[in-house]
Protein backbone atom coordinates (compact mmCIF):
# COMPACT_ATOMS: atom_id res chain seq x y z
CA UNK A 1 0.00 0.00 0.00
CA UNK A 2 1.36 3.40 -0.75
CA UNK A 3 1.77 6.10 1.59
CA UNK A 4 -0.28 9.25 1.85
CA UNK A 5 1.07 12.30 -0.43
CA UNK A 6 2.62 15.35 1.73
CA UNK A 7 4.25 17.75 -0.49
CA UNK A 8 6.60 18.86 2.62
CA UNK A 9 8.17 14.95 2.32
CA UNK A 10 7.37 13.35 -1.21
CA UNK A 11 8.41 14.25 -4.68
CA UNK A 12 6.36 16.52 -6.99
CA UNK A 13 5.89 18.55 -9.78
CA UNK A 14 4.14 22.02 -9.66
CA UNK A 15 2.87 24.16 -12.59
CA UNK A 16 4.01 27.45 -13.90
CA UNK A 17 0.68 28.88 -15.72
CA UNK A 18 2.64 31.66 -16.74
CA UNK A 19 5.23 30.11 -19.18
CA UNK A 20 3.38 26.65 -19.44
CA UNK A 21 6.05 24.28 -17.77
CA UNK A 22 6.77 22.52 -14.59
CA UNK A 23 9.42 22.33 -12.78
CA UNK A 24 10.60 19.56 -9.94
CA UNK A 25 10.37 19.53 -6.60
CA UNK A 26 12.30 17.28 -4.45
CA UNK A 27 11.85 18.12 -0.47
CA UNK A 28 13.81 15.07 0.67
CA UNK A 29 16.71 16.55 -1.25
CA UNK A 30 17.51 19.26 1.24
CA UNK A 31 18.92 16.68 3.92
CA UNK A 32 22.02 16.06 1.79
CA UNK A 33 25.01 17.12 2.73
CA UNK A 34 26.93 19.64 0.37
CA UNK A 35 30.67 18.60 -0.92
CA UNK A 36 29.98 21.17 -4.16
CA UNK A 37 31.09 24.47 -4.62
CA UNK A 38 31.25 27.52 -2.23
CA UNK A 39 30.86 31.33 -3.68
CA UNK A 40 33.19 33.73 -2.01
CA UNK A 41 30.73 35.48 0.69
CA UNK A 42 29.74 38.82 -1.08
CA UNK A 43 31.28 42.07 0.86
CA UNK A 44 29.94 45.16 1.20
CA UNK A 45 31.11 48.06 -0.75
CA UNK A 46 32.59 50.84 2.06
CA UNK A 47 33.47 54.07 -0.17
CA UNK A 48 30.50 56.64 -1.06
CA UNK A 49 33.04 57.51 -3.75
CA UNK A 50 35.10 55.46 -6.07
CA UNK A 51 37.26 56.87 -8.43
CA UNK A 52 37.99 53.78 -10.38
CA UNK A 53 34.75 53.41 -11.44
CA UNK A 54 32.78 54.00 -14.12
CA UNK A 55 29.91 54.64 -12.96
CA UNK A 56 30.42 57.25 -9.96
CA UNK A 57 29.47 61.30 -10.53
CA UNK A 58 32.54 62.46 -12.84
CA UNK A 59 34.25 59.92 -13.39
CA UNK A 60 35.37 59.02 -17.32
CA UNK A 61 33.77 55.64 -18.71
CA UNK A 62 35.90 53.17 -20.60
CA UNK A 63 35.39 55.08 -23.99
CA UNK A 64 36.54 57.93 -22.37
CA UNK A 65 32.63 59.87 -21.84
CA UNK A 66 33.06 61.62 -18.98
CA UNK A 67 29.92 61.04 -16.31
CA UNK A 68 27.73 64.11 -14.91
CA UNK A 69 28.25 65.30 -11.49
CA UNK A 70 25.05 64.02 -10.41
CA UNK A 71 22.92 63.41 -7.18
CA UNK A 72 20.12 60.54 -7.53
CA UNK A 73 19.63 58.40 -10.32
CA UNK A 74 21.15 58.96 -14.10
CA UNK A 75 20.31 57.01 -16.71
CA UNK A 76 22.56 57.00 -20.25
CA UNK A 77 22.95 54.90 -23.14
CA UNK A 78 25.25 51.62 -22.87
CA UNK A 79 28.53 52.19 -24.36
CA UNK A 80 29.02 48.78 -25.10
CA UNK A 81 25.15 47.55 -25.65
CA UNK A 82 23.84 44.40 -27.26
CA UNK A 83 21.62 46.02 -29.50
CA UNK A 84 22.26 49.02 -32.56
CA UNK A 85 19.69 51.28 -32.63
CA UNK A 86 20.44 51.98 -36.59
CA UNK A 87 18.12 50.10 -38.82
CA UNK A 88 19.62 48.03 -41.75
CA UNK A 89 18.01 46.31 -44.86
CA UNK A 90 17.81 42.82 -44.83
CA UNK A 91 16.57 40.55 -47.56
CA UNK A 92 14.61 37.65 -45.87
CA UNK A 93 14.92 34.22 -46.94
CA UNK A 94 12.46 31.50 -46.39
CA UNK A 95 14.86 28.67 -45.06
CA UNK A 96 13.09 26.51 -42.48
CA UNK A 97 16.62 25.54 -40.45
CA UNK A 98 18.43 28.65 -40.59
CA UNK A 99 16.39 31.50 -39.65
CA UNK A 100 18.06 34.78 -39.40
CA UNK A 101 16.51 38.50 -38.77
CA UNK A 102 18.40 41.90 -37.66
CA UNK A 103 17.33 42.87 -34.11
CA UNK A 104 16.98 46.84 -33.62
CA UNK A 105 17.16 48.43 -30.50
CA UNK A 106 18.78 51.01 -27.16
CA UNK A 107 20.30 49.52 -24.46
CA UNK A 108 20.47 52.02 -21.49
CA UNK A 109 21.98 51.92 -17.96
CA UNK A 110 20.11 53.31 -14.91
CA UNK A 111 22.55 54.27 -11.56
CA UNK A 112 19.86 54.05 -8.79
CA UNK A 113 22.08 56.83 -6.39
CA UNK A 114 25.36 58.46 -6.76
CA UNK A 115 26.26 57.06 -3.92
CA UNK A 116 28.65 54.20 -4.65
CA UNK A 117 28.07 52.44 -1.16
CA UNK A 118 24.48 51.76 -1.26
CA UNK A 119 22.20 49.18 -3.06
CA UNK A 120 18.34 49.44 -2.46
CA UNK A 121 17.50 48.04 0.61
CA UNK A 122 19.69 50.61 2.49
CA UNK A 123 18.44 53.32 0.30
CA UNK A 124 15.30 55.50 1.56
CA UNK A 125 12.07 54.93 0.02
CA UNK A 126 12.06 58.68 -1.90
CA UNK A 127 15.36 57.39 -3.10
CA UNK A 128 13.67 54.25 -4.72
CA UNK A 129 10.55 56.00 -5.53
CA UNK A 130 13.00 58.51 -8.23
CA UNK A 131 14.06 55.19 -9.30
CA UNK A 132 10.80 53.87 -10.13
CA UNK A 133 9.66 56.88 -11.51
CA UNK A 134 12.78 57.36 -14.20
CA UNK A 135 11.24 53.40 -14.96
CA UNK A 136 8.14 54.82 -15.79
CA UNK A 137 9.62 57.61 -17.79
CA UNK A 138 12.05 55.33 -19.58
CA UNK A 139 9.49 53.12 -20.31
CA UNK A 140 7.33 55.70 -21.97
CA UNK A 141 9.92 57.23 -23.45
CA UNK A 142 11.71 54.10 -25.33
CA UNK A 143 8.19 52.61 -25.62
CA UNK A 144 6.98 55.70 -28.28
CA UNK A 145 9.94 55.42 -30.52
CA UNK A 146 8.25 53.29 -33.77
CA UNK A 147 10.55 50.63 -34.30
CA UNK A 148 10.61 49.59 -30.24
CA UNK A 149 8.11 46.90 -29.27
CA UNK A 150 9.33 45.81 -26.03
CA UNK A 151 10.96 47.31 -22.70
CA UNK A 152 12.46 45.02 -20.37
CA UNK A 153 14.09 46.67 -16.90
CA UNK A 154 16.27 44.45 -14.55
CA UNK A 155 19.04 44.62 -11.89
CA UNK A 156 21.76 41.94 -11.70
CA UNK A 157 23.17 42.46 -8.09
CA UNK A 158 26.70 40.96 -7.25
CA UNK A 159 29.55 39.75 -8.93
CA UNK A 160 27.97 35.98 -8.34
CA UNK A 161 25.34 37.27 -10.92
CA UNK A 162 27.51 38.75 -13.44
CA UNK A 163 27.64 41.84 -12.21
CA UNK A 164 31.16 43.74 -12.87
CA UNK A 165 30.91 46.76 -10.81
CA UNK A 166 29.11 47.14 -6.94
CA UNK A 167 27.65 50.55 -8.05
CA UNK A 168 23.65 50.59 -7.38
CA UNK A 169 22.61 50.64 -11.26
CA UNK A 170 20.18 48.38 -13.33
CA UNK A 171 19.96 48.33 -17.01
CA UNK A 172 16.48 48.63 -20.02
CA UNK A 173 17.01 46.64 -23.30
CA UNK A 174 14.71 47.95 -25.70
CA UNK A 175 13.73 46.49 -28.55
CA UNK A 176 11.70 45.52 -31.81
CA UNK A 177 11.28 42.37 -31.07
CA UNK A 178 9.09 40.90 -28.71
CA UNK A 179 11.77 38.59 -26.74
CA UNK A 180 10.57 34.23 -26.63
CA UNK A 181 9.85 34.19 -23.24
CA UNK A 182 8.15 37.52 -23.05
CA UNK A 183 5.89 35.80 -26.08
CA UNK A 184 5.28 32.90 -24.04
CA UNK A 185 3.57 34.80 -21.03
CA UNK A 186 1.85 36.85 -23.11
CA UNK A 187 0.44 34.00 -24.76
CA UNK A 188 -0.84 31.88 -21.73
CA UNK A 189 -1.81 35.79 -20.08
CA UNK A 190 -4.12 36.09 -23.29
CA UNK A 191 -5.40 32.48 -23.06
CA UNK A 192 -6.91 32.96 -19.72
CA UNK A 193 -7.70 36.61 -19.88
CA UNK A 194 -9.99 35.21 -22.93
CA UNK A 195 -11.08 32.11 -21.51
CA UNK A 196 -12.36 34.40 -17.92
CA UNK A 197 -12.40 38.24 -18.65
CA UNK A 198 -9.72 38.44 -15.61
CA UNK A 199 -6.10 38.67 -15.64
CA UNK A 200 -4.29 35.58 -14.89
CA UNK A 201 -2.54 37.17 -11.69
CA UNK A 202 -5.59 38.74 -10.43
CA UNK A 203 -7.30 34.87 -9.85
CA UNK A 204 -3.75 33.67 -8.78
CA UNK A 205 -3.08 36.72 -6.38
CA UNK A 206 -6.62 36.58 -4.82
CA UNK A 207 -6.20 32.61 -4.05
CA UNK A 208 -2.52 33.40 -2.56
CA UNK A 209 -4.37 35.94 -0.01
CA UNK A 210 -6.83 33.63 0.60
CA UNK A 211 -4.13 30.66 1.51
CA UNK A 212 -1.81 32.82 3.14
CA UNK A 213 0.80 30.42 2.91
CA UNK A 214 3.16 32.03 0.81
CA UNK A 215 2.96 36.13 1.23
CA UNK A 216 5.92 37.49 2.61
CA UNK A 217 5.28 41.35 2.11
CA UNK A 218 2.01 43.15 1.66
CA UNK A 219 0.81 46.96 1.33
CA UNK A 220 -2.17 49.07 -0.45
CA UNK A 221 -1.32 48.60 -3.80
CA UNK A 222 1.27 45.37 -3.97
CA UNK A 223 2.07 42.24 -2.49
CA UNK A 224 5.51 39.85 -2.47
CA UNK A 225 5.45 36.21 -2.42
CA UNK A 226 7.23 33.50 -3.02
CA UNK A 227 4.87 31.64 -6.00
CA UNK A 228 3.65 28.46 -5.54
CA UNK A 229 5.82 27.33 -8.65
CA UNK A 230 9.13 28.94 -7.73
CA UNK A 231 12.05 27.66 -9.39
CA UNK A 232 14.97 29.60 -7.40
CA UNK A 233 15.26 28.84 -3.68
CA UNK A 234 14.56 32.34 -2.77
CA UNK A 235 12.52 33.27 -5.74
CA UNK A 236 10.14 35.95 -5.31
CA UNK A 237 7.80 37.90 -7.34
CA UNK A 238 6.12 41.58 -6.61
CA UNK A 239 2.38 41.78 -8.09
CA UNK A 240 0.08 44.38 -8.60
CA UNK A 241 -2.81 44.71 -6.70
CA UNK A 242 -5.24 46.26 -9.56
CA UNK A 243 -4.53 44.80 -12.83
CA UNK A 244 -2.56 47.53 -14.32
CA UNK A 245 -0.86 46.38 -16.81
CA UNK A 246 2.18 48.64 -17.23
CA UNK A 247 4.00 51.33 -15.19
CA UNK A 248 2.29 54.11 -16.96
CA UNK A 249 -0.83 53.42 -15.03
CA UNK A 250 1.03 53.55 -12.04
CA UNK A 251 -0.09 56.78 -9.61
CA UNK A 252 2.26 58.90 -7.29
CA UNK A 253 1.06 56.74 -4.75
CA UNK A 254 1.65 53.11 -6.40
CA UNK A 255 4.91 54.27 -6.88
CA UNK A 256 5.68 55.26 -3.23
CA UNK A 257 4.40 51.74 -2.44
CA UNK A 258 6.46 49.76 -4.88
CA UNK A 259 9.32 51.69 -3.62
CA UNK A 260 8.56 50.49 0.11
CA UNK A 261 7.77 46.88 -0.88
CA UNK A 262 11.05 46.79 -3.18
CA UNK A 263 12.98 47.94 0.00
CA UNK A 264 11.49 45.40 2.57
CA UNK A 265 11.81 42.75 0.40
CA UNK A 266 15.48 43.09 -0.50
CA UNK A 267 16.27 44.24 2.94
CA UNK A 268 14.75 40.66 3.98
CA UNK A 269 16.73 39.13 1.29
CA UNK A 270 20.25 41.08 2.99
CA UNK A 271 18.92 39.63 6.29
CA UNK A 272 18.70 35.84 5.39
CA UNK A 273 22.54 35.45 5.34
CA UNK A 274 23.26 38.48 6.42
CA UNK A 275 25.05 39.56 3.29
CA UNK A 276 24.49 41.06 0.39
CA UNK A 277 22.22 39.33 -0.98
CA UNK A 278 22.50 38.46 -4.87
CA UNK A 279 20.37 38.51 -7.73
CA UNK A 280 18.53 39.21 -10.82
CA UNK A 281 15.50 41.14 -10.79
CA UNK A 282 13.08 42.76 -13.67
CA UNK A 283 9.86 44.04 -14.26
CA UNK A 284 7.14 42.19 -16.92
CA UNK A 285 4.39 44.30 -18.01
CA UNK A 286 2.99 45.24 -21.14
CA UNK A 287 4.84 45.27 -24.59
CA UNK A 288 4.77 48.57 -26.30
CA UNK A 289 3.81 47.57 -29.45
CA UNK A 290 0.28 50.00 -29.98
CA UNK A 291 -2.05 47.18 -28.92
CA UNK A 292 -4.27 47.32 -25.63
CA UNK A 293 -2.94 44.37 -23.54
CA UNK A 294 -5.70 44.00 -21.10
CA UNK A 295 -4.48 40.67 -20.59
CA UNK A 296 -0.81 41.97 -18.61
CA UNK A 297 -0.87 42.57 -15.17
CA UNK A 298 2.40 44.27 -13.62
CA UNK A 299 4.97 42.01 -12.29
CA UNK A 300 8.46 41.80 -10.83
CA UNK A 301 10.76 38.82 -10.61
CA UNK A 302 13.08 38.03 -8.44
CA UNK A 303 15.53 34.90 -8.95
CA UNK A 304 18.14 34.81 -6.37
CA UNK A 305 21.06 31.60 -6.67
CA UNK A 306 21.76 31.13 -3.10
CA UNK A 307 20.60 28.07 -1.38
CA UNK A 308 21.69 27.38 1.48
CA UNK A 309 24.23 29.98 2.95
CA UNK A 310 26.19 32.78 1.85
CA UNK A 311 28.77 30.65 0.23
CA UNK A 312 26.19 27.53 -1.55
CA UNK A 313 24.72 28.06 -4.52
CA UNK A 314 21.86 26.43 -6.65
CA UNK A 315 22.93 25.08 -9.71
CA UNK A 316 20.66 24.95 -13.23
CA UNK A 317 22.64 22.09 -14.89
CA UNK A 318 22.36 18.35 -15.74
CA UNK A 319 18.37 17.75 -15.28
CA UNK A 320 17.61 21.63 -15.48
CA UNK A 321 19.33 22.09 -19.01
CA UNK A 322 18.16 18.64 -20.09
CA UNK A 323 15.08 18.30 -18.64
CA UNK A 324 12.67 20.98 -16.41
CA UNK A 325 13.68 22.91 -13.27
CA UNK A 326 13.94 21.43 -10.09
CA UNK A 327 14.38 22.61 -6.62
CA UNK A 328 14.96 20.95 -3.12
CA UNK A 329 13.81 23.23 -0.83
CA UNK A 330 9.95 23.74 -0.91
CA UNK A 331 8.55 27.39 -1.80
CA UNK A 332 7.21 27.03 1.24
CA UNK A 333 10.11 26.55 3.31
CA UNK A 334 11.57 29.40 1.75
CA UNK A 335 8.31 31.50 2.46
CA UNK A 336 8.66 31.38 5.99
CA UNK A 337 12.31 31.81 6.21
CA UNK A 338 11.87 35.00 4.09
CA UNK A 339 9.02 36.00 6.74
CA UNK A 340 10.65 35.66 9.84
CA UNK A 341 13.84 37.63 8.41
CA UNK A 342 13.32 41.39 9.54
CA UNK A 343 12.67 44.37 7.71
CA UNK A 344 15.04 46.38 9.89
CA UNK A 345 18.57 45.41 7.36
CA UNK A 346 21.06 44.16 10.04
CA UNK A 347 23.82 46.79 9.77
CA UNK A 348 21.15 49.13 11.39
CA UNK A 349 20.52 46.36 14.47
Amino acid sequence: MSNSFNSKNHPHRRYNPLLDEWVLVSPQRAKRPWQGQQEEPLTSVQNQYDPQCYLCPGNSRINGVQNLQYEGVYVFDNDFGALLSEGVSFDKTEDELFKIEPERGINRVICFSHDHSLTLPEMSVDAITKVVSVWKEEYQNLGELDYINHVQIFENKGAIMGCSNPHPHGQIWAQSSIPSQVVRTQQNLKNYYDKHGKTLLSDYLQREIEINERIILENKAFVALVPFWATWPFETMIISKKPLNSLLAFSHEDQALLAQILKDLTTKYDNIFSISFPYSAGIHQAPTDSESHEEWHFHMHFYPPLLRSASVKKFMVGYEMLAEAQRDITPEQSAEILKKSSIVHYKNK
